[in-house]
């Protein structure tokens, strides 16, 4: 059995899709299985990370895990039930910000992931993490934006990244899952291409038919706007990787082709998949 921790958020949903597509059987982890809408082969069970009374049962009889966290979650009721249900593997959906082999990481979102990180490899349960800095959802939130007109506005418009569409993720999480090959392996995930956020809304305008501009807004402005109902650090932190994706191209690999054996989705090919959330 394969358990998806957090499998109606986007990367775990897809996961267990992909699991289903490959035969395997799954387990869906989820606060509120009357709304999962998962496939029906899925074993849908009710568990919250924050109430550990909940997790032996969903962890019973599971192989594999694959983790998604909120950031700021504790890990360490969940590994500690997972090692109490033997639990042979976890593969965890971490952060590009991750600077491999730094004991103090230069954010807290980098040093939140690397402390998951680090309680994983002190569990004894084999591991796999995947480690994304961009995923191309990010880009949904400039769909709210065209609801009234055709001015994106954004700061660090000119901050390149190598967006990684969700579907690739997830045919990733099933085969570091089902195959082997893969435990003690950190992969830094990234798409086929370096886009700034700027040529991503004009594949979006491309795709729509319509023509979109980029108003690029001061960000100290915008931090301090959005500080007032988020976490300042975790702001702060976000702010600063986009700051320094400014005016150099983004990393590109070959991991998802290698793991999965096509190459990553390019970003035309995630706005065409994703066009009726732009209205189109």
């Amino acid at each position: 059995m394969y358990l998806v921790i957090g499998a109606t958020a986007h990367f775990g949903r897809q996961a267990v899709e992909e699991l289903v597509a490959a035969g395997a059987p799954v387990r869906a982890l989820t606060r509120t299985p009357e709304r999962a809408e998962l496939p029906e082969e899925v074993d849908v069970v009710r568990g919250d990370l924050t109430k550990p009374e909940t997790l032996p049962a969903a962890l019973a009889g599971v192989e594999a895990a694959f983790l998604v966290l909120q950031y700021g979650m504790d890990v360490a009721p969940l590994l500690a039930a997972a090692g109490q249900a033997g639990v042979r593997r976890l593969v965890f959906l971490s952060s590009g910000a991750v600077v491999p082999g730094a004991e103090q990481q230069p954010d807290v979102i980098a040093q939140y992931h690397r402390d998951v990180e680090r309680a994983i490899e002190a569990s004894g349960i084999e591991w796999t993490f995947l480690r994304l800095l961009f995923p191309a959802i990010n880009s949904l939130t400039f769909a709210m934006q065209l609801q009234g007109g055709d001015v994106i506005r954004a700061p660090y418009a000119e901050a390149a990244f190598s967006a990684v569409h969700e579907r690739d993720v997830a045919e990733v999480v099933a085969r570091t899952l089902i195959g082997g090959g893969h435990a003690g392996r950190a992969y830094d995930l990234t798409g086929p291409e370096s886009l700034t956020q700027a040529q991503q809304v004009g594949i979006l305008g491309e795709m729509l038919g319509r023509p979109l501009t980029v108003e690029d807004l001061d960000p100290e402005a915008v931090l301090e706007q959005m500080s007032r109902f988020m976490d300042p650090e975790f702001l702060a932190a976000l702010f600063g990787l986009m700051a320094q994706a400014v005016g150099k191209p983004a990393p590109v690999n070959d991991v998802i082709e290698q793991i999965t054996g096509h190459p990553a989705r390019a970003y035309t090919r995630w706005a065409a998949d994703h066009r009726a959330d732009f209205g189109g």
